[in-house]
């Protein structure tokens, strides 16, 4: 089995570069200002693409999006085209949600970047999502936390809950990440329940204030909290 990465979420090139000593596996960009999954601007990802130059892969949200095909599709072509890795996408659930990944599909499935779907442990959604992920033509899924708080996605489901969903993603074969303010003391528990990766912002700010600067230290100890976690399991 593979073992869990983790993923760090950045605003600003400086923040990017602040981790050069502890790249994440997935250096992920969004603005935090603008929404649980808030854009950065296209300029801005490709500046932090460059700077990357493949030493870990990239990712980027396009912002807290309606369920309208119309809208999302320029979004993810724009943002496909900076040299992501992988494009991020919100599905906040809804009535119009399962019609618009029908329309959305041909446009998923001829990106020039794979699409990884978000969904939220404080927003319904239908209970057939991670099948409608899959038929869609994304890549993977993640659980977030789209209302802002400090309620922590332990605080929302349980690990039994979590497991179910991880077993999902599985047996659709899609990548399978955890996120929504994830605490260093939540990485035992959530890394024996083998999700592709966890993802974190809170933790890497000051406070744990998610619209602060990131500080490199918190990185390099979630990295070695993970590592430790993942050595004692093995």
């Amino acid at each position: 089995m593979n073992s869990t990465k983790w993923l760090a979420s950045v605003q600003s090139l400086d923040e990017a570069r602040s981790l050069s000593d502890c790249l994440p596996d997935i250096l992920d960009m969004k603005q935090p200002s603008q929404g649980a999954l808030g854009a950065l601007p296209l300029s801005v990802v490709s500046e932090i693409v460059n700077w990357v130059q493949q030493r870990c892969l990239t990712s980027a949200t396009v912002g807290d999006l309606p369920m309208k095909s119309d809208v999302i599709a320029p979004a993810l072509q724009a943002m496909s085209h900076t040299g992501v890795d992988y494009v991020k996408l919100g599905l906040f659930g809804g009535a119009q949600q399962q019609e618009c990944l029908k329309q959305l599909t041909p446009v998923i499935e001829n990106l020039a970047a794979p699409v990884i779907a978000v969904i939220f442990a404080d927003i319904p959604n239908n209970k057939d999502v991670v099948r409608d992920i899959k038929a869609a033509g994304f890549q993977g899924v993640m659980v977030d936390t789209a209302y802002k708080t400090g309620t922590s996605l332990l605080d929302l489901w349980s690990t039994t809950a979590l497991a179910t969903f991880i077993n999902e993603a599985r047996q659709e074969q899609l990548i399978c990440g955890l996120a929504g303010a994830l605490r260093v003391e939540d990485i035992p528990a959530l890394s024996a329940l083998h999700p592709d990766y966890l993802g974190f912002r809170s933790a890497l700010c000051p406070q744990r204030e998610r619209k602060r600067s990131l500080c490199p230290e918190s990185a390099i100890f979630i990295k070695v909290k993970l590592n430790q976690a993942l050595e004692k399991a093995s």
